[in-house]
């Protein structure tokens, strides 16, 4: 049977760069729609993230010397995006991260209006926030394909109280609350918990023994696969071995949410991108598979932080477009 793969892109920041004046050319040069130029190199499939309180500006300082641009992901600016996306024609993903800001594995801050809640209190604001949200997207005609329960939850998320080394029984209870508000909206959607560092068993298989020893309840498991910053050469023959390792050890389809490579070596992008869908292709015993890459509407020169893995080229003033790695995805559908 022909597997149905996933060609995703996350575009989180691009109605802030819009209002920054920023536009996207396809690769005849026309001034085109973002999601119509990622449709021309083969994607399918749109992930957008969503903070609790973000804040207005957008940005976060997230230290003295380093200034991140959020992208506008609230509630509201999310189902906005999620309509354009659906226009589109393209599947979607949705990302909670239960902070007010990016949470990864450094940084999982509790948002600032749950601070004084207790354990109950914060499973409440899990399945409220979750649901609330899922509840806009459906009065709208949205219903998600996919959602994230947590974003790159190795060391667990909304510090100490769903830390994964002080509180791992109440770390899974938070989950299962947020896995069971996206039953409650969209019972049909499928709910995939992500990890950082696919290819680490160290920063992944403690949580998931946890999690799985506690009932942790999940549809899919994802994966971040970044060998820039894990400084190690990109191998499809070993990322296969691992999402191997985790679907036959846990019962659980497997996808990589995330993947990037350094937006000034194309190639190397391309070869990134690559070796996940064939990774992903080995994977027999699951009809779907899926490659979604980070940021790939951006460059590190127009960001405050310099992120490096985007995926674009800038060729004028506040005009972008899409460098080789997305053809990866269109190439393998040819």
């Amino acid at each position: 049977m022909m597997k149905k793969m996933i060609y995703g892109v996350d575009l989180g920041w691009v109605t802030q760069l819009e209002s920054m004046g920023y536009r996207w050319l396809n690769e005849s040069g026309e001034e085109v729609d973002i999601l119509a130029a990622s449709e021309e190199m083969g994607v399918n499939a749109v992930r957008l993230r969503v903070f609790v309180n973000p804040p207005y500006s957008a940005f976060w300082q997230k230290r003295e010397d380093e200034t991140c641009m959020l992208g506008y992901c609230d509630a509201e600016s999310v189902l906005e995006m999620a309509e354009r996306v659906k226009v589109a024609g393209m599947q979607l993903m949705i990302d909670f991260h239960y902070s007010d800001y990016f949470a990864d594995p450094q940084y999982q801050l509790m948002p600032k209006a749950w601070e004084d809640a207790n354990e109950e209190q914060l499973e409440q604001h899990v399945y409220g926030h979750t649901k609330e949200v899922l509840q806009l997207l459906s009065d709208h005609s949205i219903v998600p394909d996919w959602v994230q329960v947590g974003n790159e939850i190795n060391h667990g998320m909304m510090w100490p109280a769903g830390s994964l080394e002080q509180e791992p029984e109440q770390l899974v209870r938070l989950l299962n609350a947020g896995y069971e508000a996206v039953k409650a909206v969209c019972p049909d959607c499928q709910v995939i918990t992500h990890l950082a560092s696919v290819c680490s068993e160290e920063l992944c298989e403690p949580f998931l023994k946890n999690f799985f020893a506690h009932q942790g309840k999940t549809d899919i498991l994802g994966f971040s696969y970044y060998p820039y910053w894990e400084r190690f050469k990109s191998d499809k023959d070993r990322l296969a071995v691992y999402l191997k390792r985790y679907a036959a050890e846990y019962h659980k389809p497997v996808m990589i949410v995330e993947v990037g490579g350094p937006d000034t070596d194309e190639e190397e992008c391309y070869r990134i991108v690559r070796d996940a869908i064939e990774a992903m292709k080995e994977m027999t015993n699951q009809e779907e598979v899926g490659v979604f890459y980070w940021e790939s509407e951006a460059i590190s020169d127009i960001l405050p932080d310099h992120y490096p893995l985007c995926a674009s080229k800038l060729v004028g003033e506040k005009t972008l477009r899409y460098n080789m790695a997305l053809c990866a995805f269109r190439e393998d559908q040819e």
